[in-house]
């Protein structure tokens, strides 16, 4: 890999686990909330439902991680149910970089500075292997949904909801 790893590429050589790297150009001009996921997967050319984008709720207060394929929405009560809740709301950019360590459009699940409690669409367990955010934007890891599930302690639970269109 070209470039200066990250917590995420460490915890993944640290733990010795199977995984790829993919670096893509990340587009310019681009804010918080406007398709840094369907940017790597157009960009890397993989079907959407593969690529996962990493997004930091309060689950009653508690900085909560969804992972959902970048096709989709995440569904706040079914994370809230899932993360043994009764209410959630989506974190503030700010809080979210400041708690994980990464800046927006490239949050990675793995190697947070805090680790916080993780659920994981069910969908990725229809695929052999998900990327994820490497931990900055233009950087994906490909993995098995398993070494995700694992790495992260993850609930696997179904929280995805169709994108609205728009």
């Amino acid at each position: 890999m070209a470039g200066k790893g990250t917590p995420a590429t460490a915890l993944l050589s640290r733990r010795k686990v199977p995984h790829e790297i993919h670096t893509y150009p990340h587009g310019e001009g681009r804010g918080p909330g406007s398709g840094y996921g369907a940017e790597a997967a157009e960009a890397m050319g993989q079907d959407p439902r593969r690529v996962f984008k990493t997004l930091i709720a309060l689950v009653d207060g508690v900085m909560t991680v969804g992972i959902v394929p970048v096709s989709t929405q995440l569904d706040l009560k079914a994370l809230a149910a899932a993360a043994g809740g009764k209410k959630a709301v989506l974190a503030v950019v700010a809080d979210a970089e400041r708690t994980t360590g990464y800046v927006a459009g490239g949050i990675s699940p793995l190697g947070q500075r805090t680790r916080l409690p993780t659920v994981l669409d069910a969908s990725a367990r229809e695929h052999p292997t998900v990327f994820c955010s490497g931990g900055r934007r233009g950087l994906e890891i490909e993995l098995a949904p398993a070494d995700l599930v694992t790495l992260t302690g993850a609930v696997v639970a179904p929280i995805a909801r169709p994108e609205s269109p728009g």
